[in-house]
Order: C-alpha cells, then sequence, then structure tokens
C-alpha cells in the first residue's frame, strides 16, 4: 500500500506555538514526574531560584533558536509558561521574558499567552503584575477543594487557599482554567461532584479535569496509596462530564472542558500536530523543516544548571534527532485521538505527509473493535475509545520486524 498522500495535496508548515519551561517548585507533589526541583524540602532550608541567571539562560536559548531554518520568519500563535511553578517567578521576570519572545519571534498581536499558578504562590499584587507583563490565560492548579485530600496528595495549599487565588485570576484574567485531579486516594464519587460544583461557582471559561495516574519517577510510584478502582474512576469521569455538560462546558477533549470560544489553543495545537520550540531546562519540541520533508523532535538539557551553562554558550539543546516517517501515525493519533470531535483525514495528510490509506487497515480494525467512528474524510474514537485511549493507540504501534523495509519504502514514498 502506498503511502504518499494523494497527488496535487498541499501540505501546509503547521501552526508554531512556543512552550517555557520554568522548573522549581515549593514542594514536588509525589505523584509529579515532571523535571521540576523543590526549592523547600524537610530538614533542609530553603534553595533560592536562581531567577535572573535563568531568564538570562532563556533568552540566550530564544537567540539560538530564532535562527533554526524551522522557526525563522514563522509566526506564533501562542506561548505556554510551564513548570514547575511559573507563579514562583516575579512579574518583573515574566515581564522580561515576554518582551525579550515578543522582541525575537513573531508572535502574533493576540496570541494566546499562558501562565501555570499554583494556590499558596501566588497574591492579587502578583497576579496584576503578571496581567501588566502581557500574561492573557492563567491556569490554576487547584486539583481539589477538599483539605483532606489536598493533604493526601501533597499539595501546600488548601481549599480557602484556592478560593483566594481564583478570586484573584478573576479580576485580572478574562480566561482562567481551573484544574482538578480525580481518583484520589479515598476519593468518591460525591466528592468530585462537589470539586466540580465548586469550581462552577467561580464561571471559569475552562476547566480540566484529569485522573491521576502514578507514573514512574514520581514517590507515589515507590510508595503506592491506595487509589479507587477502575470502575469508580470511571463513574467519577462520567459524573464529571455529565455535570459539566448541563453547566453549559463542551467537553472537547479527554481531560479538558470549554465555554464555547475558550478552548486552550495552546494544548489545541498540540493536539492537532501542530509544531512547537520548547525552551528551558528539560523542554521538548516538535518541528517541522520548511518543505515539510522531515519532522524532527528536540530535547533541552534536563539539569537546569548544566541548562544555564550550556544555554549561554549557545548549546541549550541535547538532543535533536527526526522522527522516524514509520512513527508518525502513532505520533499523531496519541495527539488528535484525544479529540472528542476526531480529525478531519486530510489533517493526517497534512500533518504527516503520509495518506490516510497508510493506516487503512488499522482504522478498520478500531472500527471494527468498536473504538472509532469514519467516514470518507473524518476520524473520531467512539466514548469506548475515549475511555480506552491506551487500547486504540496501541493498534499504532509500528511493527519494529518490519522496520528496515518499512524504513526503505518510506524513504522513496513520502510526499511534499
Amino acid at each position: 500500500m502506498s503511502v504518499r498522500a494523494p497527488p496535487g495535496k498541499v501540505c501546509p508548515t503547521p501552526p508554531l506555538s512556543l512552550y517555557v519551561h520554568l522548573p522549581w517548585c515549593v514542594r514536588k507533589c509525589p505523584y509529579c514526574d515532571f523535571n521540576s526541583y523543590a526549592v523547600r524540602r524537610a530538614g533542609h532550608s530553603a534553595v533560592e531560584i536562581p531567577e535572573a541567571r535563568y531568564v538570562d539562560a532563556l533568552i540566550a536559548d530564544l537567540d539560538a533558536s530564532a535562527l533554526f531554518p524551522q522557526v525563522r520568519d514563522r509566526e506564533v500563535v501562542s506561548v505556554f509558561f510551564g513548570g514547575g511553578t511559573p507563579s514562583l517567578f516575579s512579574g518583573e521576570a515574566i515581564a522580561r521574558l515576554v518582551a525579550a519572545i515578543r522582541a525575537r519571534l513573531n508572535v502574533r498581536a493576540d496570541a494566546e499567552i499562558t501562565l501555570e499558578a499554583n494556590p499558596g504562590t501566588v497574591e492579587n499584587e502578583k497576579f496584576a503584575a503578571f496581567e501588566d507583563a502581557g500574561i492573557n490565560r492563567l491556569s490554576l492548579g487547584v486539583q481539589s477543594f477538599s483539605d483532606t485530600l489536598l493533604k493526601a496528595i501533597g499539595r501546600i495549599h488548601d481549599a480557602s487557599d484556592a478560593r483566594r487565588a481564583i478570586e484573584a485570576a478573576a479580576q485580572h484574567f478574562p480566561v482562567f482554567n481551573i484544574d482538578l485531579i480525580s481518583g484520589l486516594p479515598g476519593q468518591r464519587v460525591e466528592d468530585v461532584l462537589d470539586d466540580v460544583e465548586q469550581a462552577i461557582a467561580f464561571s471559569p471559561a475552562h476547566l480540566s479535569n484529569y485522573a491521576l495516574t502514578l507514573e514512574p519517577g514520581s514517590a507515589f510510584w515507590s510508595k503506592r496509596p491506595e487509589l479507587p478502582d477502575a470502575d469508580l474512576c470511571a463513574d467519577m469521569l462520567d459524573a464529571v462530564e455529565e455535570r459539566l455538560t448541563v453547566a453549559g462546558y463542551a467537553h472537547y477533549e479527554v481531560s479538558a472542558f470549554a465555554r464555547a470560544g475558550n478552548e486552550c489553543r495552546h494544548n489545541l495545537n498540540y493536539w492537532t500536530f501542530g509544531d512547537y520550540l520548547g525552551i528551558g531546562a528539560g523542554a521538548h519540541g516538535k518541528l517541522t523543516g520548511g518543505d515539510g520533508a522531515e519532522i524532527r523532535r528536540q530535547t533541552r538539557w534536563k539539569n537546569p544548571e548544566t541548562y544555564i551553562a550550556r544555554a549561554n554558550a549557545g548549546r541549550a539543546v541535547e538532543d535533536d534527532f527526526p522522527i522516524p516517517p514509520r512513527e508518525l501515525p502513532l505520533e499523531f493519533m496519541m495527539n488528535a485521538l484525544r479529540l472528542r470531535k476526531g480529525f478531519d483525514a486530510a489533517l493526517f495528510e497534512a500533518r504527516t505527509h503520509l495518506s490516510i490509506e497508510s493506516v487503512g487497515e488499522i482504522l478498520e480494525r478500531a472500527r471494527d473493535a468498536g473504538l472509532i467512528e469514519r467516514t470518507e474524510t473524518w476520524i473520531r474514537p467512539t466514548p469506548q475509545g475515549s475511555r480506552f485511549l491506551n487500547r486504540l493507540l496501541t493498534m499504532f504501534v509500528p511493527d519494529r520486524r518490519q522496520e528496515t523495509e518499512d524504513r526503505r519504502q518510506m524513504k522513496t514514498d513520502r510526499c511534499c
């Protein structure tokens, strides 16, 4: 079967976003496997964040990155400050970074610029400074409004901190997101619904509800808490979706709900397999060549001090490698199948430069298994496919036994 996209198919360069990683937290949560570093540990004095030196390194990284052929002269549609806890940085530092980004990259005037914040690390004055710096969307890691559950997952804030932070966010940001987590130790369906009700009362434009997962590298992975069983977790997710739908939120992605027009543009670019430049310690990126002939992954040096030194020397990138063409279907599906509405077959072809029929047999098997619905031009996960997304995605894992032949064939058959 040919993997070439249809003759004459235009393969435009995907939209480009920027991710900025700020890796410090007051304390690392036991469920977190992100590249983050605690500034306070039991029995130890506080570690000072090297804010000015780190911002200098980020700007040096930007200077070098702006010259990449896959970045130069491209429009940036969104910027996201993630972590860690970006709200630990001062308003002055964020303002300096936003100004540096706009000076070096072609950022849209109306670009979505998001900053993650945690209750307990922010106050109203800092939110005002973030707004002045150019942040126009805030994402608050509330996780729960139950003091008992917050303590069980090692959060430093309590419910009253969360409410104050949300009230402050509403004063400064017309669009803000509240993050919740379900499937917490000892949590019941009624607890989840109570969290949702309290979140709805603040009328956020966007709400995320993540299912707690135990990840390698996290404290919970080695010392596992007792969690609700799979059936109870499924009941929680169903209850959340039903309540938020009634409240006027569209369930547009596995874990994301939004009022009309307030979907997270930055994450939508990820989920539609767009490009993103990632800067900061341990940041990842995905960049497409100007002719679409090659899609590459980048990673920055993980340790903050190593990153600072390397970035200042013009070598912030630790690894830079092409995605093998045979792995592109899985890479695409891992993102696009998270969208509840699915995706146009033409998007698959534009982003991967492969024909949709290169995965036609897999799609038929997935449809027969009740995991997707498919028309001639559209593919979307069924409710069962969204529920068992990992099962659906494993169907796209390439057969390693065919790697040599596939590499040879796809090298000669690729389009655009």
